[in-house]
C-alpha cells in the first residue's frame, strides 16, 4: 500500500485539543456515560428570536446567493456603526471583512502579513489556534510567559524585551481566552508607548469577548487608547460568544485597506463569501437591541464566582477571579507529585486532567496546550447545577490524592 504523502506544512500543527476534548466528551456521553463538558467556549444561551428571524426572512427573500467575498453592503455598514458606537473607531467599506468566524480573519492576517522566520508575540496562556496558525504561516510564536501574579498579562518590559527586528506580530486577546484576564486602558497605554517605538511591529486584537466583561469594567481596545496604532492594527471580533451565534460563523475585522484588500484575496480562495443568510442574521444582531448583553454577562459572573469559591476550596488548587470571558484558569502545582487511589503518579496538568475525566467524568483542557503550565482551563458556559456538580466531583478527586 502506497504511503499517503502530505505537505510539509501540515507537520507544523494539530488539531485543536479542546476541540478534541470536546469531541471526546460529545463521544463518552454518546457512549451512555455521564459526562459534564467543561472543555467547549460555547454559551449556553440560545441566539436571540429577533436575529433568528432576520435569517428566515432573508431566506424567504432570496438572499440566498453568493455574496461578495468580503461581507454584503448591509453587514459592512451595520459593523461600521458597531465600532463607532461602541468603540469609538472610525472605519470605511474598504476597510472590514467579514469571514467564517473570528478564527478564519485572523488565520486571514497571519497568513496575508506573515513571512516566513518572521516571529509572532504571543502572551502566554493564549488561545491555542493562533499558535499553530503562526506555525502554519511560516511565523515563529515568540512566548512571552505571563503568571497569575501579573494577572496573565504581559507587561510593558516584557514587551519591549521580547521584540527583535524579526518581530512581525503582537497577538493580543482581551478579555482572554483561557484566563478571562482583561487588559485596562492603563495597560494598554503603557503597551502602546512600546509599540510606538517600534513602527514594523503589527497588532492583531482579538476582541471576541468584548461583552463578556464583569466588576464594572468598560471595555478598552489597544487602538481607541492608541489611534497612531490604527494603521498597523488587525481590529478583529464575531457574534460567536456575546451574540451565542457560534454555529453561524460570522467574524469580522477592521484594518487599513491595503490589509483587508489582501485578506480578502486569500479569502475569495479559500471559502469566498461568509454564509449570507448568517450575514443577514448578523446585521440584525449588531444592529438590534443589545439590552440582553449586559444581563448575560451577569449570569456568567455569578457563575464565575461559584465556580472560583468551589475550586479555591479544591485541596491543591488555587484559582484566580478573572475579570472576564467564561473561562477560569486555575493552578492545579499542589496536585503534581501526588498518587490517585490506583497509585498513579500526577506529574504535570495533561494528567491532572485525563485524570478527572476518567475517575469523574469532567472533561477540562490541560495548560500546556496554552503556553503555562501547571494549569487547566475550566468553561463555565453551562448551567448552574451543572458547574456546582463538576466542581464537587473536582474537590471530591482532589481529596483522594495523596
Amino acid at each position: 500500500m502506497t504511503t499517503p504523502y502530505f505537505s510539509e506544512r501540515m507537520k507544523r500543527i494539530k488539531a485543536s485539543p479542546s476541540a478534541m476534548m470536546s469531541q471526546h466528551a460529545r463521544e463518552l456521553k454518546a457512549q451512555g456515560l455521564d459526562i459534564i463538558a467543561l472543555s467547549s467556549g460555547e454559551p449556553d444561551f440560545q441566539t436571540p428570536d429577533h436575529v433568528i428571524e432576520a435569517a428566515n426572512a432573508a431566506a424567504v427573500r432570496g438572499e440566498t446567493k453568493y455574496t461578495s467575498t468580503g461581507g454584503t453592503a448591509e453587514i459592512k455598514d451595520a459593523i461600521i456603526s458597531k465600532f463607532t458606537r461602541e468603540n469609538g473607531l472610525s472605519y470605511t467599506a474598504e476597510e472590514i471583512i467579514v469571514g467564517n468566524g473570528t478564527k478564519q480573519v485572523i488565520f486571514n492576517a497571519l497568513m496575508s502579513g506573515t513571512d516566513n522566520g518572521q516571529e509572532v508575540i504571543l502572551p502566554a496562556p493564549f488561545y491555542i489556534a493562533y499558535f499553530d496558525m503562526v506555525k502554519f504561516a511560516g511565523g515563529i510564536p515568540k512566548i512571552v510567559k505571563c503568571s497569575a501574579e501579573q494577572d496573565f498579562k504581559i507587561s510593558a518590559e516584557q514587551l519591549a524585551n521580547s521584540i527583535t527586528p524579526k518581530t512581525r506580530w503582537l497577538i493580543l486577546n482581551s478579555p482572554n481566552n483561557p484566563t478571562g484576564a482583561v487588559y485596562e486602558e492603563f495597560d494598554f497605554r503603557q503597551l502602546a508607548d512600546v509599540l510606538l517605538e517600534h513602527p514594523h511591529v503589527g497588532i492583531i486584537s482579538d476582541d471576541v469577548y468584548e461583552h463578556v466583561i464583569f466588576d464594572g469594567l468598560r471595555f478598552a481596545n489597544l487602538v481607541a487608547v492608541e489611534p497612531a496604532l490604527k494603521e498597523r492594527t488587525v481590529v478583529a471580533n464575531g457574534l460567536s460568544k456575546a451574540y451565542a451565534m457560534t454555529g453561524w460563523r460570522i467574524g469580522y475585522a477592521g484594518a487599513s485597506k491595503q490589509m483587508i484588500s489582501e485578506m480578502i484575496k486569500l479569502q475569495s480562495l479559500i471559502t469566498s463569501g461568509a454564509n449570507s443568510v448568517a450575514q443577514a442574521a448578523a446585521v440584525a444582531a449588531l444592529n438590534g437591541p443589545q439590552g440582553f448583553l449586559p444581563k448575560r454577562a451577569n449570569l456568567f459572573e455569578e457563575r464565575r464566582d461559584l465556580v472560583v469559591s468551589m475550586l479555591n476550596q479544591a485541596e491543591g488548587l488555587e484559582c484566580a477571579r478573572p475579570k472576564g470571558a467564561f473561562y477560569v484558569y486555575p493552578s492545579c502545582a499542589g496536585v503534581i507529585g501526588k498518587k490517585t487511589p490506583t497509585g498513579q503518579v500526577i506529574e504535570n496538568d495533561e494528567d491532572f486532567v485525563r485524570y478527572l475525566l476518567e475517575t469523574e467524568n469532567v472533561a477540562t483542557v490541560h495548560g500546556s496546550v496554552y503556553g503555562l503550565s501547571p494549569h487547566f482551563r475550566i468553561s463555565y458556559a453551562t448551567d448552574k447545577n451543572s458547574l456546582i456538580k463538576a466542581c464537587e466531583k473536582i474537590q471530591r478527586a482532589c481529596a483522594v490524592l495523596r
